[in-house]
């Protein structure tokens, strides 16, 4: 294909343009002039494109976030029906139709945030996990095995989408120590020694 420009240039050169009076030195220039412009004007339309383009992705990834977690606040605020609803439960002892009654409450009101995206979290015996707990306290483990692991729940959390609403509450099992093991066999040697003598 011809590039139009380029077919313009030859006829500057012709011997009809320098008859004409043209000057083709002063013409190459202007087209070069002109070519330099079209490029910059090229470059500035599709930087200008490229932002639009962002700007349009930032705006439909802004929605979905407002979608997703426009809730959080309301969200924030129920988990505290929950959790009263929660101790009401455990501090009920008889078998009576009120215990029943917030049973079903609590299983609702559950059923009610799952639908909407909420999660509980409830780590009780799994691993520590600092990104969605928060460790209130430290016992010293019981086992290696033990060993940061969750031993009590005292609050639990909640995720909105992935996201923590509120960490889950909970105490920990520090490391596991050999010296404490090693101190009660020594103090029971030590006991046993001195009895004999």
């Amino acid at each position: 294909m011809v590039n139009p420009i380029d077919s313009d240039d030859t006829k500057l050169n012709s011997p009809e343009a320098a008859e004409g009076g043209l000057n083709p030195e002063a013409m190459a220039e202007e087209l070069a002039s002109l070519r330099e412009k079209v490029k910059e004007y090229k470059d500035a339309y599709l930087r200008a494109l490229a932002e639009a383009d962002n700007i349009r992705r930032r705006a439909q990834d802004d929605i979905k976030k407002a979608n997703l977690y426009g809730i959080e606040r309301l969200a924030r605020s129920l988990l505290e029906v929950g959790d009263c609803l929660d101790k009401a439960l455990q501090a009920s002892t008889e078998d009576s139709a009120l215990k029943e009654g917030v049973e079903m409450t609590l299983k609702l009101f559950m059923d009610t945030l799952d639908k909407f995206g909420i999660q509980q979290i409830d780590p009780l015996g799994e691993a520590f996990n600092p990104q969605q707990q928060e460790a209130i306290s430290l016992q010293p483990a019981a086992s290696r095995e033990e060993a940061n692991t969750v031993l009590v729940v005292a609050q639990k959390g909640f995720l909105l989408h992935e996201r923590v609403l509120r960490p889950a509450r909970v105490v920990v099992a520090g490391s596991f120590s050999d010296s404490s093991v090693n101190v009660a066999e020594s103090s029971d040697s030590t006991s046993n020694e001195s009895s004999k003598a």
